[in-house]
């Protein structure tokens, strides 16, 4: 038999060395188009998927800014901007509702600048700058001075993991606003004791987030 032919004794079939290599570099190149089709495919997809991201997270920032540009008293333009953006991360950090997040603020301060309680509780989100402190230090959350709690974006960032932590806490979110509210250790007596938990502030955040809900719909994803 010729060097130059190979004999395949499966199919009785000769077929010189030449023509075989052109059958391997023509599967090889077909293997390498459905490779390449298959990855442009998978990117298309991811770049579908990046652009739907960025829509919908773009729809949510435009929701909450309706909220704050509707419901905030003393804010220009810019911290609007901010808190805007703030208020989105946090609520993707926690996977938490931005809306529920933006009712604890309405509830809280009414949305007004530099607001503080007689209790000593500070800022949007009306949180006690011990409690700030404690939060800020987990969460790696820069806080140096009593006057950072002013900072109404540095506010809600403090407020929101603490509202987390209470959630995590209690497992039971009508639970962890009322400690929000009253105080982790005083909402623990009251569960302890088996006594009716006080209401009203929960179904004050409750109605809030209910109308928000109603005309301002986000889907969390």
């Amino acid at each position: 038999m010729s060097p130059l032919t190979k004999k395949y004794k499966n199919t009785g079939l000769f077929i010189s060395r030449p023509v075989g290599i052109v059958f391997f570099l023509i599967y090889l190149f077909q293997a390498v188009i459905i490779v390449w089709l298959v990855l442009a495919y998978m990117n298309h997809n991811k770049t579908i998927m990046e652009q739907k991201q960025k829509i919908e997270e773009l729809e949510q920032k435009v929701k909450i800014l309706d909220i704050i540009e509707e419901y905030q008293i003393g804010f220009n333009e810019n911290e609007i901007r901010d808190l805007t953006n703030v208020i989105y991360e946090e609520s993707q950090k926690f996977s938490m509702d931005p809306l529920l997040i933006l009712a604890v603020i309405i509830s809280e301060s009414s949305f007004k600048r530099n607001q503080q309680s007689d209790m000593g509780a500070e800022g949007l989100m009306q949180v006690m700058p011990s409690v700030g402190h404690d939060v800020a230090d987990k969460w790696g959350i820069k806080f140096d001075t009593l006057l950072d709690l002013h900072n109404s974006g540095l506010n809600v960032k403090v407020g929101a993991a603490y509202l987390f932590e209470l959630i995590l806490k209690f497992k039971d979110v009508k639970k962890a606003i009322i400690a929000y509210n009253i105080g982790e250790g005083v909402t623990r007596e009251y569960i302890h004791y088996n006594a009716a938990l006080p209401l009203k502030y929960f179904k004050k955040v409750e109605s809030v987030y209910k109308q928000l809900r109603s005309r301002f719909t986000i889907e969390n994803n």
